[in-house]
């Protein structure tokens, strides 16, 4: 039974929020893949900034999946990319 009504409410979710929508864009001037790349790459100053300013870290209305893109490369450029980034080399007392 307890099953049963988790089903039921997992499924009244899902229709729930497969009604939702977000509102149309104003204008066709959308910030796209080169902005998201900026905005990605700045996006550690505009979090320390956004809590002394009214600054949102994230662009939207944006031009959808290339700004996602351009923001994600954006923030791997400046926070690194990986321990492959560095070079370490291990010595001992020697």
């Amino acid at each position: 039974m307890q099953r049963l009504a988790l089903t039921g409410c997992l499924l009244l979710a899902l229709a729930v929020a497969g009604c939702a929508h977000q509102p149309a864009a104003p204008g066709s001037d959308l910030p796209g893949f080169f902005l998201g790349l900026i905005q990605g790459y700045i996006s550690l100053f505009a979090l320390i900034g956004s809590l002394f300013f009214e600054i949102r870290i994230y662009a939207f209305p944006n031009s959808g999946w290339w700004y996602d893109f351009g923001f994600v490369l954006g923030a791997m450029a400046f926070y690194g990319s990986g321990s492959r980034t560095y070079s370490y080399s291990y010595r001992r007392w020697g």
